[in-house]
């Protein structure tokens, strides 16, 4: 009896560890799997990331040497493959994105979720993102209608000029006349009122404007203005055919008030670009304003007369 008992208590004890025994071999098993499957997953993730951070840059970089060799040769406009340049990396990380989110399981499950409640996540993204898109969108619509184009002397309505440098689905880049970068959105540089100087034609008109005293030699003055003009190497003569036959003066020069202590005269200089007109205005001002020293005509200051007045006598003070 005593022999049986220990028998059946053996065999009791011996499939109690038994049963427990392959429970943890069973989830031995399968925290393996799941680590297994968490690190494909990982492994995943970071290659598609490296994948899309190799394609991207390799893109970019193809999309740059063939700017920089051949949009002379073909002379084709560069504003349109720097925009394609820089929606590369978007629209590759994008592709990845959705990728991650097919072959994972969890996220695959999210995506269906969040496409199940697509109105209210629709309407608390556009909320969100309503700056993103319409800087996006703007950037599109400069794309399509040109009204500036990479290269271009441009002014905004905000005092900024520049030289566009880069058009980016975000943001236009600037480069103003110190080297600083000026970064606008897209959304502002569609809706501004632009002056473009190299838009169609980039010839340009220069208006430069100088004062003269009251009892100075205007026929002299003016003479000496168009001498200094025509002899800058960046002027153009702007005359027509007819003007030349006519013989018309080479520089435009016309009164254009008369103002408290001043004659106010206004030279109208062509040139070829907007860069060489800003450069021919400082050179021209600096020779006239030596000419007129040498010449002895006056280029005027505020006068203040101021009267005194006494019972029996009046003096008269000139500073």
């Amino acid at each position: 009896m005593l022999k049986l008992t220990f028998i059946i208590t053996y065999q009791c004890i011996h499939g109690y560890l038994g049963i427990h025994k392959n429970l943890f071999c069973t989830f031995r098993l399968q925290n393996f799997i799941h680590m297994k499957i968490s690190l494909e997953y990982v492994f995943l993730i970071i290659g598609t990331i490296v994948v899309a951070w190799i394609l991207s840059t390799f893109l970019r970089k193809s999309i740059d040497f063939y700017i920089n060799r051949n949009s002379q040769q073909l002379d084709a406009d560069p504003t349109n493959f720097i925009f394609l340049k820089n929606s590369i990396s978007f629209i590759i990380y994008c592709i990845g994105l959705f990728w991650i989110f097919s072959k994972i399981p969890y996220f695959k499950t999210l995506g269906d979720a969040l496409f199940a409640s697509a109105g209210i996540f629709a309407a608390i993204i556009g909320f969100a993102s309503q700056k993103a898109f319409s800087n996006i969108i703007g950037g599109i619509f400069l794309l399509i209608f040109k009204p500036f184009r990479v290269g271009d002397n441009i002014e905004t309505a905000g005092g900024q000029k520049g030289v566009v440098e880069e058009i980016t689905l975000r943001h236009t880049v600037i480069k103003d006349y110190e080297f600083r970068r000026i970064v606008i959105p897209n959304s502002i540089m569609s809706e501004d009122t632009i002056i473009n100087s190299s838009i169609t034609d980039k010839k340009i008109r220069k208006n430069i404007n100088i004062g003269i005293a009251y009892d100075a030699d205007i026929e002299l003055a003016e003479q000496i203005i168009r001498d200094v003009i025509s002899q800058h190497p960046h002027f153009i003569d702007g005359r027509t055919p007819e003007e030349i036959e006519q013989n018309k003066p080479i520089v435009s020069i016309k009164v254009t008030g008369l103002g408290d202590f001043s004659v106010n005269l206004r030279a109208f200089v062509w040139t070829k670009d907007f860069d060489t007109s800003v450069e021919l205005e400082r050179d021209v001002l600096r020779e006239i304003k030596l000419t007129f020293d040498k010449k002895g005509v006056e280029i005027p200051f505020p006068y203040r007369t101021i009267v005194f007045k006494n019972s029996d006598k009046t003096k008269v003070f000139q500073p």
